[in-house]
């Protein structure tokens, strides 16, 4: 009797950390993982979402938006939403508009070619979004981070969590 074969192997990817999975996609380089990060203005980190590397950018937005609070400059308790959030196109969708301005939260997010053109894009808010990209660089200067040598998605998240620490303390 011949060996029976279920199918493709699943992905693994149904979700956040928080969710079910292990945050792994498939992709035709192989198995990938998305990591989103929250940052607060000065460029230091706040939170962390992963998510499988084929699933959309708009998924995790909820879940990121959840996580963290906001230092205030001066004497408060911290701040659970920021004014404005910049994301970049893969953002950029109307419902995560939506989602966004329902929390009360000022979208700075391109617009993609096929969407009309939002006339209040406020350009010098979204060249501040480099900063996120610059701590991306950062943390991936771990080699765990950027190779993601850990199995399992609670690991994984645990380093980019201790690399967060580590870019607090420096």
């Amino acid at each position: 009797m011949p060996p029976v074969h279920a199918g493709p192997a699943p992905s693994g990817g149904e979700g956040t950390v928080e969710g079910i999975g292990e945050a792994l996609g498939r992709s035709q380089g192989g198995f990938s993982t998305k990591l989103h990060l929250r940052a607060e203005g000065g460029g230091k980190p706040i939170a962390a979402v992963l998510t499988a590397g084929e699933r959309h950018e708009p998924f995790a937005l909820d879940a990121l938006m959840d996580k963290g609070t906001v230092p205030r400059s001066g004497r408060g308790r911290p701040r659970l939403r920021p004014r404005r959030t910049a994301g970049d196109r893969g953002y950029s969708s109307p419902p995560a508009r939506r989602r966004l301005r329902r929390r009360r939260i000022e979208p700075v997010i391109p617009t993609r070619k096929d969407q009309p053109r939002q006339p209040t894009f406020d350009t010098a808010a979204y060249r501040e979004r480099n900063r996120v990209e610059r701590l991306i660089g950062r943390l991936k200067q771990y080699r765990r981070i950027a190779t993601r040598y850990e199995k399992r998605a609670a690991n994984y998240l645990a380093m980019v969590t201790l690399g967060m620490t580590m870019l607090w303390l420096t």
